[in-house]
């Protein structure tokens, strides 16, 4: 059985961009990438400013669902993330 521990969020960057990933513990990864500890693509975009984040899911679920949000345009990525949320 899978424990559903994780979510996907989405970040906003100084720049106004968008940064999705997965995490078991949202608030420590965010604090994560303001330091500059995060992934590549905020450590140049800080501080970031969390938006939004999924229903708790297993890891594979939070996977999936942050690989459909990556290939979405920006204005759609929150809507998704939001849908994911409802599932």
């Amino acid at each position: 059985m899978s424990e559903k521990n994780w979510a996907a969020y989405l970040l906003r960057c100084s720049d106004n961009s968008l940064y999705c990933g997965v995490s078991k513990n949202i608030e420590k990864r965010v604090v994560e990438h303001n330091s500059g500890m995060g992934a590549k693509y905020t450590r140049s975009r800080r501080p970031v400013v969390l938006v939004g984040t999924s229903r708790h899911m297993t890891k594979g679920e939070a996977l999936k669902l942050e690989y459909r949000i990556k290939q979405l345009p920006a204005d759609k990525k929150i809507v998704e993330l939001e849908k994911g949320a409802c599932h």
